[in-house]
């Protein structure tokens, strides 16, 4: 993998308007910042084109997703104290490490991805920017592939297995290869709006059937009622293992850490500076959405929960119209992975500072929609060959969001305050909490990834599905 574009950037092939590398100080980020948006709106491709508003929207249809029913599982397994605690902290270090991560970005506005954020916080390592650009890409196509394989579910529960679930499958793999032609993040964000619209008609049905129906369908523990009547508890039960409380914990932290993604979108901001707005309408949804139909789900199903949610639902006629609806997020947000991803292999890789990368030539689009195809179908490829993509999704949750929602940006605060960190009682208390992102960081990445590979390894012992399967994958 290369070298960061504009470090390996030639000055003789520069284009129009391109703006050289700085080691500027903070209060000249502002011109840079300036020319570099001069010099994008001169493209024919212009990427800076994201109102506040745009962006907010782009945030919430990456972050209203389908792991917001998962969430219920994980307060059956925790209770309720452990459970809503875990969420109020992650939601707070979520906001916290999001706005330093603006901050940072700020001071160095030619960050254009995650990939440049870490080349940065490093110390200009060319290492940090390799190893951030591996666990991208590697992030990224299997969480597609994990969409992929929600997809042919949904399908799969809708049609009451009509079809191979391989070939649904591919179906969703072809719908999300046409929805990801535009370069764009502006034009994404349209479809950010319909995602959400949909997530949020997805969980208010989900709420009203649970509340009216007598009882759930099925727990993991068995059908109702072999696990007794439903009922919440404020801790967890007995017999529960810690790697069960571990993998719970995890998947809430999945859900409150997007910040992979940041980066791109702010680079994708008429005015980065105002990104924080963005941020506090997502913060403001997360808070509600993230918290609210959990709590009320694990009322209604208790111990009874399972991830996602809907599967618990006894009625098959309210299961299928609640979950019906999650076919939109599901292609959406696999959407906004896959163009980070490619935008990161066609302009940092393949393309750099060829006139291709931001111009309307047929070259141009021919490379990008041969990249969004090659990203499309090796997630297809992991998403059929992966025997468990729950579980490698609480691997990723440990090895890559220990990395991306807290590691990244504790070394971030510390590059733009190591001159005083200590220099008065709110920045002390700031540089605290910031040790406490680095902890959660460094937790996540050691006994985070044991549990997630235990859970992994007990699953396998207990045979897995065969690659390719036509097995019906109907919740």
């Amino acid at each position: 993998m290369s070298q960061p574009a504009y470090v390996a950037q030639d000055k003789a092939e520069k284009a129009p308007g391109e703006v050289d590398e700085i080691d500027q100080d903070f209060s000249s980020s502002d011109d840079t910042l300036t020319a570099i948006i001069v010099a994008d709106h001169q493209h024919d491709i212009k990427l800076r084109t994201m109102s506040w508003q745009k962006a907010a929207w782009l945030l919430a249809g990456e972050q209203v997703c389908l792991a917001i029913m998962a969430q219920s599982w994980s307060l059956s397994v925790l209770g309720w104290v452990p459970g809503i605690l875990t969420m109020l902290v992650a939601g707070a270090l979520f906001w916290i490490t999001s706005i330093t991560m603006h901050k940072f970005i700020m001071k160095h506005p030619q960050i254009m991805d995650i990939c440049d954020f870490g080349y940065y916080a490093f110390g200009k390592s060319r290492i940090a920017y390799t190893f951030t650009g591996f666990m991208l890409l590697a992030n990224n196509i299997l969480l597609i592939g994990f969409h992929i394989l929600t997809g042919a579910k949904i399908l799969n529960t809708l049609s009451d297995h009509s079809l191979c679930t391989v070939v649904f499958s591919v179906i969703v793999m072809l719908m999300g290869i046409v929805m990801s032609a535009p370069r764009t993040l502006h034009h994404v964000s349209f479809m950010s709006m319909f995602s959400a619209a949909c997530m949020g008609v997805s969980i208010l049905l989900f709420l009203i059937f649970a509340g009216t129906e007598k009882a759930p369908l099925y727990g993991y523990n068995g059908n109702y009622p072999t696990d007794g009547p439903v009922r919440t508890y404020a801790f967890p039960l007995p017999g529960t293992t810690w790697v069960a409380c571990m993998n719970a914990v995890l998947n809430i932290t999945f859900l409150w850490v997007p910040q992979i993604l940041f980066p791109t979108f702010i680079s994708e901001m008429e005015r980065p500076q105002d990104f924080p707005k963005s941020l506090a309408v997502l913060a403001g949804i997360s808070a509600v959405l993230f918290i609210v139909p959990p709590a009320i789900g694990f009322r209604y199903l208790g111990q009874y929960a399972t991830a996602p949610a809907f599967g618990s639902l006894g009625v098959v006629a309210y299961k299928k119209a609640s979950f019906a609806f999650v076919i939109v997020p599901t292609v959406v947000i696999a959407v906004i992975y896959a163009n980070v991803s490619a935008k990161f292999i066609y302009c940092r890789i393949i393309m750099r500072q060829s006139r291709h990368a931001h111009s309307n030539t047929v070259i141009g689009w021919a490379v990008w929609g041969l990249t969004m195809v090659v990203i499309w179908i090796l997630a297809f490829v992991f998403s059929e060959v992966v025997p468990s993509m729950g579980d490698f999704l609480s691997l990723l949750g440990a090895a890559f969001d220990s990395f991306f929602g807290f590691i990244f940006f504790a070394v971030a605060y510390w590059q733009l305050h190591r001159q005083d960190l200590f220099s008065g009682p709110r920045r002390a208390i700031m540089t605290a909490v910031h040790v406490l992102v680095l902890c959660c960081g460094l937790f996540l990445l050691g006994p985070g990834l044991y549990a997630a590979v235990e859970a992994i390894i007990a699953d396998y012992s207990g045979g897995t599905a065969p690659a390719f399967s036509c097995a019906n994958a109907a919740i």
